[in-house]
């Protein structure tokens, strides 16, 4: 590499749950995408920001590439994708150690020229036998011919520096266009309503279908803290009861939980409103879905 700057974008692809975000977290060093075990828990097109000496990532966190279901949604997230690949500099591949399906195939015929796409195998850490790693690397290689194969563990921190290297060799001579301290181009109105979506996946995820958002009506912020409505927007009254849990215990947990994350992210004190709004089927529909937010 040249002592030049260089500055681009990179989309981070994969099926669902293969640590998109995990990853992309980890490289910044900081939260600025949502994590579950759920699918579909990242439903937007996310830039985070890493800058070093010599080189400024633009990372792109995009949602799984979604092929078992339809509807409105799940086509607005393959746009995402889709869109994202058009876009950018460098292309990481994520799949999960030992594991490839269809929905990882399905990917392939996305993918831009090999010379700018990276192979990146996240959760090495699980995988029992090492030398498995050959024979799983070697089938993938024989369907695309990736510039270069990356065995990472987002998790643990695992190969992350070498990663970095594979991608800043790849990325153009240019100009940052990010300040240096910036971590993400998204709002912190955006960041917060992904806090409070990702505590509503981890406690009732299971229970409560994916048809619900979360939409900030309030913001009110000053030397002494921040005042924040949230309006958690689902499609069914029976969702409701789900969500409030025994005495609205849900409820109450998933607003303490997401006002210790703001206050550690916004390093003050936050006083947090979350209530809930029935809106009938606004997942399948695109203009619903533009209405709350959604590319």
């Amino acid at each position: 590499m040249t002592d030049a700057f260089r500055c681009g974008f990179v989309a981070v692809i994969g099926r669902p749950n293969v640590g998109k975000s995990t990853l992309v977290n980890a490289l910044i060093g900081s939260k600025i995408s949502i994590v579950s075990r759920k699918a579909q828990t990242t439903r937007h097109r996310i830039h985070g920001v890493l800058t070093r000496d010599q080189e400024q990532f633009v990372f792109v966190d995009t949602p799984g590439f979604q092929t078992r279901h339809g509807g409105a949604m799940n086509r607005m997230m393959n746009r995402v994708v889709t869109q994202a690949l058009a876009d950018v500099d460098v292309v990481v591949h994520v799949v999960e150690a030992g594991k490839w399906s269809a929905g990882d195939a399905q990917l392939l015929p996305l993918l831009p020229s090999p010379e700018k796409t990276i192979l990146v195998v996240n959760k090495v850490d699980t995988l029992k036998n090492k030398n498995e790693m050959f024979a799983y690397v070697g089938k993938i290689m024989s369907q695309y011919a990736y510039a270069a194969v990356v065995p990472v563990s987002a998790l643990r921190g695992v190969q992350l520096e070498n990663l970095l290297t594979e991608i800043g060799s790849r990325l153009p001579e240019g100009e940052a266009m990010f300040e240096a301290d910036t971590l993400t181009d998204r709002p912190m109105r955006f960041i917060v309503a992904e806090i409070i979506r990702e505590k509503i996946f981890r406690l009732v995820g299971d229970e409560l279908p994916y048809g619900c958002t979360v939409v900030i009506e309030q913001w009110d912020e000053n030397e002494t803290g921040v005042r924040v409505s949230a309006c958690v927007v689902i499609e069914r009254e029976s969702h409701k009861p789900i969500l409030l849990g025994t005495g609205g215990a849900h409820m109450k947990r998933i607003a303490t939980e997401a006002r210790q994350d703001m206050v550690k992210l916004l390093e003050k004190p936050v006083f947090l409103d979350v209530y809930i709004k029935v809106r009938k089927g606004w997942s399948d529909r695109e203009s619903a879905l533009r209405e709350l937010g959604y590319e």
